[in-house]
């Protein structure tokens, strides 16, 4: 008898709330539609391009931080010694360069006249030097001995005598183009490496990417970083929206740029303004193959309705109410337009 009461009771309570939530649902106007949610934002794992020890962090979790702040820092000893040094050799090659585009200076060009001149004398007295022996061979004042030697030593002047003239049109030519090309390109490559330095060296410094706030600190100061290891969680603050899911029966009465109001138990009395800025494109929490009119009932469709929040007071998770009137039409430069 006991049971039979129990069950008696249990199907009354069934009856009961569908009872109230047939009512629930006929009392809702018919003119807006009323979407329940949770607040979600966006969050970014950030950690610096390089593997060095953190020397410092200068945000705690719960600080408020604006886009460019700075957040933390690896020591950067070697890759400033990396940078002075990359400098360095780029200065070098720079003169290189300039003394390359200057050619030869004057002073060079007067000595190179001046070893012309003196090995064209030197060549002139060794081939008169010559003759003058080869004159005196019929008359035995002269051996044929000396006549060779001084032969020789005429056309070795005169090899070096060509050898100035050739090194004087070379000084007055100046460095030969390939030359200052080489030179350029070289310095291209130094130029590269100081950038590349320069990188590392601000890859060093963890700036935040947007505003937001600091949900972690995974990593302290004496840490290991590296690249693929993250440092602090940001959570952003804009945008922030509401995940919610509206009944496949709904789809057709709301679209992109339908605007809406959010309700919170934190703030009852306090609307903010939204418009709905997505709604998926495909059915969630059912099967993929639906066969009857009864389970096409039940599709539902994840939408985002942004919000506008500028006393941050919509957190992370929140649960709110959604309220979207459907008696407008969608408008997308309502977007990203909050007053």
């Amino acid at each position: 008898m006991k049971k039979i009461i129990v069950v008696i009771v249990l199907l009354l309570a069934i009856a009961g709330g569908a009872v109230f939530f047939t009512l629930q649902q006929s009392t809702q106007p018919e003119n807006e539609l009323t979407l329940y949610g949770n607040v979600d934002i966006r969050e970014v794992q950030l950690t610096v391009n390089a593997s060095e020890h953190i020397e410092s962090i200068f945000v705690e979790e719960g600080d408020r931080v604006e886009k460019g702040q700075l957040l933390a820092q690896v020591q950067t000893e070697l890759l400033q010694a990396k940078l002075a040094e990359t400098q360095a050799m780029l200065q070098a090659q720079q003169q290189t360069v300039a003394k390359l585009k200057a050619g030869s200076r004057k002073e060079e060009i007067a000595r190179a006249r001046a070893e012309y001149a003196a090995a064209t004398s030197e060549a002139k007295m060794a081939r008169a030097t010559a003759k003058r022996l080869k004159k005196l061979l019929p008359k035995k004042q002269a051996s044929e001995d000396d006549v060779e030697t001084a032969l020789a030593k005429a056309d070795a002047a005169k090899a070096r005598a060509e050898a100035a003239a050739q090194s004087l049109k070379l000084i007055i030519a100046g460095p030969r183009k390939e030359d200052i090309a080489i030179a350029e390109a070289q310095l291209q490559a130094r130029q590269a490496e100081v950038k590349l330095a320069q990188q590392q060296l601000l890859d060093a410094s963890l700036y935040a990417p947007a505003a937001g706030v600091i949900r972690n600190r995974i990593l302290d100061p004496g840490d290991m970083a590296m690249p693929q290891s993250p440092i602090i969680t940001l959570a952003l603050i804009d945008p922030v929206w509401v995940r919610a899911y509206v009944p496949e029966t709904a789809l057709g009465k709301i679209a992109t740029g339908f605007k809406a109001e959010i309700i919170t138990d934190s703030f009852p009395d306090k609307r903010y303004q939204g418009w709905v800025g997505y709604i998926s494109p495909t059915a969630e929490f059912t099967p993929k193959n639906v066969q009857t009119p009864e389970l096409r009932t039940r599709l539902v469709y994840s939408i985002r309705v942004y919000a506008c929040n500028p006393q941050n007071e919509l957190r992370l998770g929140m649960p709110v109410t959604v309220v979207i009137p459907l008696q407008q039409s969608p408008d997308d430069s309502r977007k990203n337009q909050c007053q």
